[in-house]
C-alpha cells in the first residue's frame, strides 16, 4: 500500500475498507466465499447481471449490496475497490478518462484545484470516482466535477455554515436531498480560482471536523 501511494497523489477511497471487510466476512456470513458465489452464479444463475442480482436476493436472501457486488464481479466488472493497490491504479484511470477528449482543456483547472485542496492540510485525501474527484478530511468536504467540456463545478459541503452566502455560490439542492455537497462554484478558467474560491474551500475544510 505504501508503495502504491508513492506513485500517485491520490488517497485510498473509504469504500475500499468497506469492500475489504465485506470480502473477509462473506464466507462466515453467507456460507460461501466470493469465489464460491461466483462459481454458483455462473453454474446455476441467470445469464445477465440484473437477473443475477435479483436471483441472489430472492433465492439466496442476500442483501442488495452483496447481491450487486457478486453479480457485478460475475460479469467481470467491478473489483476496483477490492484492495488499496487496485483502487489507486484505477483512480489514475478515472481521472484520465474524466479529462479525455474535449474535456482535456479543463484539466489545468482540475490540477490547480487538486493542488489547492491538498494544500489545506496533510489530512486531505483526493479519492477519485468515475465521474468526480471528492476531497476528504473526515468526510467529503468538496468535490471537483468536469460538468461540461468547458466548465468544472467545485462543490462544497456547507450544511453547517451559518453565515450569509454570496451569489457566486450556487445551491445544488443537496441540503434537501441530504447530499453532503450543498453548493458549487462554476469555474471555466484557472484565473477564476481566486481568493473567494480559496476562502470557501477552506471554509468547507474547517467545517469537516
Amino acid at each position: 500500500m505504501a508503495m502504491a501511494k508513492s506513485k500517485t497523489i491520490y488517497g485510498v477511497h473509504p469504500s475500499v475498507t468497506m469492500v475489504q471487510k465485506w470480502l473477509a466476512e462473506l464466507k462466515e456470513e453467507t456460507g460461501r466465499s466470493l469465489e464460491e458465489w461466483l462459481a454458483l452464479v455462473k453454474k446455476e444463475g441467470p445469464k445477465d447481471e440484473r437477473s443475477r442480482r435479483d436471483w441472489l436476493k430472492s433465492m439466496h436472501k442476500l442483501g442488495t449490496n452483496k447481491a450487486s457486488w457478486i453479480a457485478e464481479r460475475a460479469e467481470g466488472k467491478g473489483g476496483d475497490e477490492d484492495s488499496p493497490d487496485v483502487y489507486l491504479k484505477a483512480a489514475v484511470r478515472y481521472v484520465k478518462a474524466q479529462y479525455a477528449g474535449p474535456k482535456k482543456k479543463v484539466r489545468p483547472i482540475f490540477d490547480e484545484l487538486l493542488t489547492l485542496g491538498k494544500s489545506l492540510g496533510k489530512d486531505v485525501k483526493a479519492c477519485p470516482c468515475k465521474t468526480i474527484v471528492p476531497l476528504y478530511r473526515n468526510h467529503v468536504f468538496a468535490q471537483v466535477k468536469p460538468t461540461t467540456n468547458s466548465r468544472i463545478d467545485l462543490g462544497f459541503a456547507l450544511t453547517h455554515y451559518k453565515g450569509k452566502l454570496p451569489k457566486r455560490l450556487i445551491d445544488t439542492g443537496g441540503l434537501a436531498k441530504k447530499d453532503r455537497i450543498t453548493h458549487r462554484i462554476e469555474i471555466t478558467a484557472v484565473e477564476q480560482i481566486d481568493g473567494e474560491v480559496k476562502k470557501w474551500l477552506k471554509t468547507a475544510y474547517d467545517l469537516d471536523v
